[in-house]
């Protein structure tokens, strides 16, 4: 969904062809159907990013079928945990938050680069945030594990160019998405009666959903990243 889902449909019509991993199959089969009616060429598998057999089964299969992998576009993630002071913070919450945008990074990133050593090439992509690298995040666990992926993403680079691999994380900004739209309505009813939260999320909910930015945009962005026309680029991208 969101950034995932226009991000498949930019790199599709591009000419790639696209596996696309999704805990949520209902939404995954709708992206791939999509792609495959307007001539695209992709296939889907439901995978949860936090299980280890899963990602490894799933990236073997999709080895499979496209016969080499070029490019890793890692956008899953979860918010959880909007407002929520750190003293009253639940370790569940905490816990899944991890797993999904941190560990999930890992496991995916581990499982392909693999493919990508073989091969001697390979563009991996993580999505981190801004919430992570430069603060500001509405919850400890999202901006603590984007900030890790923002870590992991600098590691990977330092120990995979001798590979002829380029890693790169974007942090996008604001961004229409099911889960920033969720965020953003929480935030916003929780500023009523928090006079802490208050000067940074009250405000017009309308001119707050108005603000967001659309996916696509993201998503041409991120498929520029993924170019060779992009093969000096290093680091970080930030979109507003």
């Amino acid at each position: 969904t969101g950034i995932g889902r226009a991000t498949a449909l930019r790199v599709s019509a591009y000419g790639a062809r696209v596996a696309i991993f999704d805990v949520n199959a209902g939404e995954g089969a709708n992206t791939v159907n999509d792609i495959n009616e307007l001539g695209g060429n992709a296939r889907y598998w439901q995978v949860d990013v936090r299980d280890e057999a899963a990602v490894s089964g799933a990236v073997e299969a999709a080895t499979n079928w496209l016969t080499d992998i070029d490019i890793l576009i890692h956008v899953a993630g979860v918010l959880q945990g909007e407002g929520v002071e750190i003293d009253e913070f639940p370790e569940n919450i905490w816990d899944t938050v991890l797993d999904t945008n941190l560990r999930g990074s890992f496991l995916v990133s581990k499982y392909v680069s693999s493919v990508m050593i073989q091969n001697k090439k390979g563009v991996i992509i993580l999505t981190s945030s801004g919430a992570g690298v430069k603060g500001g995040s509405s919850s400890y666990a999202y901006g603590a594990s984007k900030g890790g992926v923002h870590g992991l993403t600098l590691v990977l680079q330092q120990y995979l160019e001798s590979h002829g691999i380029r890693v790169n994380d974007v942090a996008p900004g604001s961004v229409k998405t099911p889960l920033k739209v969720k965020n953003v309505n929480i935030m916003h009813q929780k500023a009523k009666d928090n006079i802490n939260l208050a000067s940074k999320y009250s405000g017009s909910l309308e001119d707050k959903l108005n603000d967001l930015t659309s996916p696509d945009d993201v998503a041409k962005i991120i498929a520029f990243m993924a170019s060779d026309e992009a093969n000096l680029l290093k680091g970080t991208v930030f979109t507003g």
